[in-house]
């Protein structure tokens, strides 16, 4: 089963904590889809490899990793659905001693990397990355020939899908007239329109975390795309910005988030303005649906009465970590709230924490 943000934070600070005296802590990474039987069969020949380490101890210690690390493998039927992330070594912190562990991570988002390393510490970026994206964004480039579809996770692009239109560029001698040409272009233009609009519902419509979409390409083209209303009506309403380019490959996608900057940052200051306004209209007129002093937060989580919990970046870590994981366990939403806007400073003097409510308490 997935492991919740709160779980992956508390595990990644455990393994973050170990140090191997040599390259002897091992990370293994599978992502979702691949073969969990193919990487036990390369974990095997490393155990060969391993055999020529010149040190003694660091043999022992990786060999004995290994074999723990492949009998935990062969012991699944399938790769979980969002990959898996395998780590083992011995973490005795005294001479002589042996502590050997292992530790397996269904993590919340899809793994895109596979991986095998050995080092004198875990590698943990790939996991403490999905900690840090709460939302997506969908990315579009298109124009009449061809359209790349893509997705902003974190600092992350992920391509999704590439389509192309197969719409002629001129009448081929001896081949329609003009009019008639314009007219079958315009018809396969439109059927293009549509399969990419197609994708995008398939790619996004039921995901939670999508805040926006961005489109990007030659001025007559997306302005089509998107004035033409050939996406659902929500799909619509989260087109937060159309962007000029050239570019319709993978390049343009990187393109597009590069030329959206100030689009993206203004979305995550007009949701927290959002969050924080909220919060302060309820305080000021229905305080019994608001908290924001600690004990009525904790006594609310302990209720399940909390919808969203709001905690500043600045908030005491120890606190934080355990609030966070109170609310996951009721299904609360939960939302970081910056310091760098008067909103986000006036919420951080107040308490650094609230919580608004679904029912009274």
């Amino acid at each position: 089963m997935a492991m919740t943000n709160v779980e992956l934070e508390e595990v990644l600070k455990e393994l973050g904590g170990y140090r191997g005296r040599a390259t002897e802590l091992i990370s293994v990474y599978i992502s979702e889809g691949y073969d969990v039987n193919s990487v036990q069969k390369q974990l095997e020949a490393e155990k060969s490899t391993a055999k020529n380490i010149k040190s003694t101890s660091t043999r022992k210690n990786v060999s004995e990793a290994l074999d723990k690390i492949v009998r935990h493998l062969k012991g699944l039927k399938k790769t979980p659905e969002n990959g898996l992330a395998v780590f083992a070594g011995n973490v005795s912190q005294v001479e002589g001693q042996d502590d050997l562990q292992l530790w397996a991570i269904e993590p919340p988002l899809a793994l895109k990397i596979r991986l095998y390393r050995c080092d004198k510490e875990f590698v943990l970026e790939p996991l403490h990355d999905q900690l840090s994206v709460t939302e997506i964004f969908g990315l579009v480039v298109m124009d009449r020939k061809e359209a790349t579809i893509g997705v902003l996770e974190g600092k992350r692009i992920e391509l999704i899908q590439k389509m192309t239109s197969g719409i002629p560029s001129k009448v081929r001698a001896g081949g329609q007239s003009s009019q008639r040409f314009h007219r079958i272009t315009e018809g396969l233009t439109k059927d293009f329109y549509k399969r990419i609009a197609e994708e995008i519902k398939d790619a996004f419509f039921q995901n939670p975390k999508l805040k926006g979409i961005l489109i990007g390409g030659p001025i007559p083209t997306k302005d089509e795309f998107i004035d033409g209303e050939y996406l659902t009506a929500q799909l619509q309403e989260k087109i937060i910005g159309k962007i000029d380019l050239g570019d319709t490959d993978e390049s343009g996608l990187k393109e597009l988030v590069k030329k959206s900057q100030d689009i993206l940052v203004n979305q995550e200051i007009i949701h927290e303005e959002k969050l924080l306004e909220k919060f302060f209209e309820t305080l000021g007129e229905k305080r019994d649906m608001v908290a924001y002093k600690e004990d009525e937060v904790r006594k609310a989580l302990q209720y399940g009465a909390v919808d969203i919990l709001l905690l500043t970046k600045d908030f005491d870590k120890d606190k934080s970590d355990e609030l966070k994981s109170l609310a996951e366990n009721i299904g609360s939403t939960i939302e970081i709230i910056s310091t760098e806007t008067s909103e986000g400073k006036q919420f951080f003097n107040l308490s650094g924490m609230g919580a608004l409510l679904r029912f009274k308490i």
